[in-house]
């Protein structure tokens, strides 16, 4: 499944250094690993000028450097004009299919998140681990009491500026198009974070992310290159849309009243059914391709289907507000951070700019 859906946007900051009350163990294994990365990393230059560099990797590496340039680069020379908080500049392997595995859970009848809330991050619906065993201990755990649990692989991450991520070997197994685009969302984070407001946060990211690989293919794209996006977006918009209708689905399954617990988990059952069958066919559409099996061959329950939900609501929002400036992400980025200073309630309609906003409108990309 595609990255952005498991993304662990500031574990470290969320947790390790700046909260005292939360699971000791926990937080140790959090600063741990992360700055296990940190001592592993070497500077990318060095990675690829060694001669033992396998091609394939130098490759990959030289691609994600170049995007990191040209999303940082500003807007005037033909980049992005995101911050540059030094990040994706050294290069760690990491050894393992994953960097970290994030564990969310939900009630029986539920599709809200279990949250674990830290000072600065606030609350989030997840907790991640750089060991698989302590993932799946915590997940057992969670089952135990009857929750709805998933435990979804994590390849990147970001920790919102407050160090210099390192680029990860696990991120280089994405075709190029997912890796470009892994770059430029990552290194959106940092630029604006809402404490507690995952949706507005991950919709962000996504709306800078869409419009960063629009330019990229516009500057660098080839014909393999954008056929490669499209299909993988086409494929992702479809994954997305049938994974939203069957929370839905669920979601008015649990506000009906006057149904037994039986009922509930019966008729809980047979929608699930449902989209399995659903998705086969979708499959079909695609001639058979098969890179969501592992996805539903895990099993999709309420905690799948409350992350899905998280990272995609608001971006048409944020790209209403990209289009009323004229494309100019610095402005993007200032307005949506005025928007952000909003109520939660609030900041989708401030995106929007209508009722009581008052967004200014920046300066205007040349025609």
């Amino acid at each position: 499944m595609r990255r952005r859906m498991w993304v662990a946007a500031a574990l470290l900051a969320g947790g390790a250094l700046l909260s005292g009350c939360a699971d000791v163990r926990y937080l140790t294994q959090a600063a741990g690993g992360q700055l296990d990365l940190l001592r592993r990393a070497r500077p990318l230059a060095d990675v690829l000028a060694d001669p033992g560099t396998p091609a394939g990797v130098r490759r990959r590496l030289q691609l994600a450097s170049d995007v990191r340039a040209f999303a940082v680069a500003p807007e005037a020379t033909g980049g992005l004009g995101l911050p540059d908080h030094g990040s994706f500049l050294k290069y760690v392997d990491v050894g393992r299919p994953f960097v970290v595995w994030n564990v969310f859970s939900a009630p029986e009848f539920s599709v809200t998140l279990d949250t674990s809330c830290f000072p600065v991050a606030g609350c989030v619906g997840y907790r991640g681990y750089f060991s698989e065993a302590a993932a799946q201990a915590d997940a057992q755990a969670r089952r135990a009491e009857g929750r709805d649990v998933n435990v979804g692989g994590v390849s990147a991450y970001s920790t919102l500026g407050y160090l210099r991520d390192p680029l990860l070997s696990t991120m280089l197994t994405y075709p190029d198009a997912t890796l470009i685009r892994t770059i430029i969302h990552e290194l959106s984070h940092p630029s604006l974070y809402v404490a507690g407001d995952t949706v507005f946060n991950e919709s962000y990211a996504t709306a800078v992310e869409e419009e960063g690989m629009r330019r990229w293919l516009d500057a660098h794209g080839t014909p393999e290159l954008r056929e490669q996006d499209r299909l993988a977006q086409e494929r992702q918009s479809g994954f997305e849309a049938l994974l939203l209708d069957t929370r839905a689905r669920l979601e008015a399954l649990y506000a009906t009243s006057g149904l037994t617990e039986a009922d509930r988990r019966e008729r809980k059952g047979a929608i699930l059914a449902d989209m399995n069958a659903r998705y086969a066919t979708l499959k079909a559409s695609w001639g058979g391709y098969a890179g969501y099996d592992a996805f539903f061959a895990r099993g999709v329950n309420n905690a799948t289907l409350g992350a899905v939900a998280a990272y995609a609501t608001m971006v048409p929002d944020f790209q209403a507000l990209l289009a009323r400036v004229g494309g100019h992400l610095p402005t993007f980025i200032e307005e949506a951070r005025a928007c952000s200073r909003r109520p939660q309630a609030e900041r989708a309609i401030c995106l929007r700019g209508s009722g009581p906003a008052a967004l200014t409108v920046g300066p205007q990309m040349p025609s």
